[in-house]
């Protein structure tokens, strides 16, 4: 610590030293580096992702990471689009009010009726759009991309880069290798980010799932099938499949299926000719026990989890190009900590979840799904017993599990910046 002219005198000339040979950047991480270890504040943090204006789960995860850290550290959300720290704390229910957000705007995207921003739109032959997100990383301790964003230069002191899966391959602006620390969520992402760049990921933190109902005593379950996912434009989520499926099993199994409804909950923006095409399947098909729910509020989805038997994902079945495989599994464990029997494409994250005869089922194929899915029907004690293992399974990945992990990351990580030479 600084205690007269002289000590004050040689930090000044020793940040003019590496300025001239490292550059300003350098200089000033030295000095960032230099107030934490002299204990005059605690370190600072940011956490980047350029979808944080719209709601999804890798942003959650991120959000949730801030909770996490935000009574220790300085904590800065960084967003491309303008958001607010009360939508944020709405749409997750999360308590974020010790952190902040601040917004960089990127000017080759601009503010454009399009909401989305899409890093698939820049090549080579384009300057990189996010050298502002850059520049500001430079501003803190700790920089955490966690949109998978492999097009921002880290130059904090300490870089982390989270990926939930290596959805684009090695192109312009590609810095992952910059990274000091690269977190994974699954196993099946971390194979993919060796077999894809070539990288090693260093620590696995699954994703926060709280869905756990607030009541201890579960209401008695309907003959539901349920599924949550997005109604996305492509149809990854495979609800076409699913309702083929019904169908098929209602054919087979009139008696089993009798009273049985397959609900289809899901997000969705307000074009979406998919689900307009399910839409109109449906409403051509009068009688059928199929429900669509969109946009639904989390108070619905809440209720939905807690009376509904059987728990469907069907995404992965089918695909070759494993980014179309779901890379885990957050509706899964969601399910599973209401008691519902998960029966899910035996693929991607989502072998990590269920297991396989004693957690609920995972099927290679609508035969399997269909055959699986009586099996469950057909035997109570069998749906009790799975269901009450789904629950226990699924507190592998509660927020609580995350939390205490990313908590112990961190400390070790601030542990050892604080070791840097004072000012």
């Amino acid at each position: 610590m600084i205690r007269n002219g002289s000590g004050l005198k040689n930090s000044a000339a020793r940040l003019e030293a590496v300025a001239r040979q490292s550059g300003p950047q350098a200089a000033y991480n030295l000095l960032l580096r230099g107030e934490v270890a002299s204990g005059w504040r605690r370190p600072s943090v940011a956490i980047y992702d350029h979808s944080l204006h719209l709601i999804g789960g890798g942003q959650k995860y991120g959000c949730t990471m801030a909770k996490a850290l935000q009574d220790d550290f300085d904590i800065t959300l960084l967003a491309n689009r303008p958001v607010s720290l009360d939508t944020l704390m709405e749409w997750y229910g999360l308590d974020l009010s010790r952190c902040s957000v601040k917004i960089v705007p990127l000017d080759r995207f601009g503010q454009t009726e399009r909401n989305q921003i899409d890093p698939g739109l820049v090549s080579a032959r384009t300057d990189n759009p996010f050298e502002a997100v850059s520049r500001e990383s430079g501003n803190y301790d700790m920089f955490v991309n966690a949109s998978m964003l492999e097009m921002v230069y880290p130059l904090s002191n300490v870089s982390l880069f989270v990926c939930h899966f290596p959805e684009r391959s090695k192109g312009a602006y590609f810095y992952v290798h910059h990274y000091e620390h690269l977190i994974y969520n699954s196993l099946y992402g971390a194979e993919w980010i060796s077999k894809k760049w070539h990288i090693s990921p260093s620590h696995h933190l699954y994703p926060p799932v709280d869905m756990e109902p607030v009541d201890s005593i579960s209401p008695p379950k309907d003959k539901i099938i349920l599924s949550v996912a997005r109604f996305e434009t492509g149809g990854s989520k495979q609800q076409a499949e699913m309702i083929d499926a019904f169908q098929g099993l209602r054919t087979r199994f009139e008696n089993d299926l009798e009273g049985w409804k397959l609900i289809l909950c899901g997000g969705s923006s307000a074009s979406n000719p998919y689900l307009e095409k399910l839409q109109q399947t449906l409403h051509a098909q009068s009688g059928v026990p199929v429900e669509l729910k969109i946009n639904v509020p989390l108070s619905e989805l809440k209720q939905l989890y807690s009376r509904s038997a059987i728990f469907w994902h069907l995404c992965g079945l089918g695909q070759t190009n494993p980014a179309h495989v779901e890379h885990f599994g957050m509706s899964t464990v969601e399910a599973m900590q209401n008691g519902c029997v998960p029966i899910v494409f035996d693929g991607g994250g989502q072998r990590e979840i269920v297991e396989h005869g004693s957690s609920g089922y995972r099927f290679a194929s609508i035969r399997e799904l269909s055959d699986r899915t009586v099996k469950v029907i057909r035997d109570q004690n069998l749906r009790d017993r799975l269901s009450r293992a789904a629950h226990e399974r699924s507190k592998l990945f509660s927020e609580s599990v995350f939390t205490a992990n990313v908590r112990q990351l961190f400390k070790h990580l601030a542990d050892e910046y604080a070791q840097g030479e004072p000012l």
